[in-house]
This record gives structure tokens, sequence and C-alpha cells, in this order.
């Protein structure tokens, strides 16, 4: 299995105009994150687990000829606002996208993608089959994913593992029954925000132990902020099993 982060960044505390903080303006590459998302490739298929505002660009970047589906961690706009662009896939394979959400998350697509199913179908539109994503193994052309559950504050977000991989973004709370789900993963993707105390993600403090309870083999860090700081500074006060990932990093698991 082969895992492209997209994003690793986050809206979380970034100003509309422009940023002239160090992060911001800086010259490593590393710095430049986009919003969270990743490309998971496995026996032939190619997965996206949620399409931010940066979608477009990201496809672009990773030169991505093929997605047979997309999944959807929750319904903020950071993690859905590209999705209009799945579009270009339909017309290139000329198919529709299968895509996998919740309920609530269903619900947040048709709401904001009204015209996707409106009895008009409009030329170009996105097409899509709409699948439900519920907390329980999950079988995706041959690829068993299993959602785990995880609190954005009061909001339920899925994490996914797939074999022994597992990506959670945008948590402050797992539970005891769903870190069972985690424990045994040899790469675990997790979100660590800034240093500061956050109502809704969790800290850089807080990752680390988190890590370090569940015990992965390696571990990395994403939807990060700019207030966490330079990736090459903050890389260094991190322990050896744990890296910060960065946009176009390829890892193998």
């Amino acid at each position: 299995m082969k895992v492209t982060f997209l994003g690793t960044g986050t809206s979380q505390g970034v100003p509309i105009i422009a940023c002239n903080c160090i992060v911001c303006t800086s010259s490593n590459a590393k710095d430049k994150r986009l919003r969270t998302s990743i490309l998971i490739e496995i026996n032939g298929k190619s997965f996206v687990v949620d399409t931010g505002p940066d979608f477009r660009q990201q496809m672009l970047r990773e030169e991505v000829k093929n997605i047979d589906a997309v999944l959807f961690t929750h319904e903020h706009k950071d993690h859905t606002a590209g999705f209009d662009d799945i579009r270009a896939f339909n017309f290139i394979h000329q198919k529709k996208m299968e895509v996998y959400a919740s309920v609530r998350v269903q619900e947040a697509i048709r709401r904001e993608f009204a015209y996707i199913f409106s009895d008009f179908k409009y030329p170009g539109i996105p097409e899509i089959n709409l699948h439900l994503l519920e907390n329980k193994l999950i079988n995706i052309q041959g690829v068993d994913i299993m959602p785990i559950e995880v609190l954005h504050y009061k909001l339920p977000v899925f994490g996914f593992r797939i074999g022994d991989f597992t990506y959670i973004t945008d948590a402050n709370f797992i539970a005891d029954i769903e870190k069972e789900k985690i424990k045994g993963t040899k790469v675990l993707v997790l979100n660590a925000l800034r240093k500061e105390s956050h109502l809704s993600h969790f800290t850089f403090e807080e990752a680390i132990k988190l890590v370090h309870e569940l015990k992965p083999e390696k571990a990395y860090f994403t939807h990060i902020s700019h207030q966490l700081g330079l990736h090459d500074d903050v890389q260094k006060e991190l322990p050896s099993m744990i890296e910060l990932a960065y946009d176009g990093l390829k890892i193998s698991v």
C-alpha cells in the first residue's frame, strides 16, 4: 500500500488576508501546507480521503490519473469544498464516482452541492454513486476498510484503518472501544494542530502522548496549523518514531 499526503494543513488559525508569519513566508517546501487529505493506492485501486478546497491543485500536483472512490471523514468545508472537481474524473473515465459518507455528511453534500441531485441534470455536473458509511467494517472494491469514530469536540468524525495503516484527523477524543481498532497498527497518522490547547483538536503534546499509548511502529502528524511552527524546528522536538508529515510525502505500508 502506498499513501500520499495530498495536504497536511488546516484552515484553523489562517487569516483571510495574506499572512506574514514565518511559516507562511518560509522558503522550505515542507512548510507549504494545503488542506488535509490523503491518497491511498492499494491492490490496483486509488482512494482519496476528503476533497478540501485544494483538491484540484493536489490532483494536478500529484498527477493523479484515476480515483476509484472518495471517502469523507466529516462535513466541514476544509474537507469537502473541492468536491465539485471530481467531475474531471467523470469526464475522463466516463463513469460515476463512488462516494462513501455518513448520513450526516451525505445531508451536507446534498445541501451544499444541491445541483448534483437536481431533477434537471445540467450538462457536466459531477456524477456520483453515494454510499452509506457506518461505524463498521466495509469492503470497497475488494479492500477492507474499518471506520474509526472519533470526536471533533462533539462532532463524530470517521478515521480509517486499512491493514496496518490508520488515519485519524480532526479529533480531540478517541473512546477506548475505538482505540482497540487502532492497536496493532504499524503506521498511525494523527492530527496535531498546535501547541496551545484547542477545543476540538489534539495539541502537539496530546498527540505525542496518544502515540506512546497506542504504540505504532511509526507515526506521522497531520492537520498542522501554521501556529505549530516551522517543519524543521518542530521535527527536532519529536521522538524518533514520529515524523511531521508534509505535502507530497509518500510512504509505503
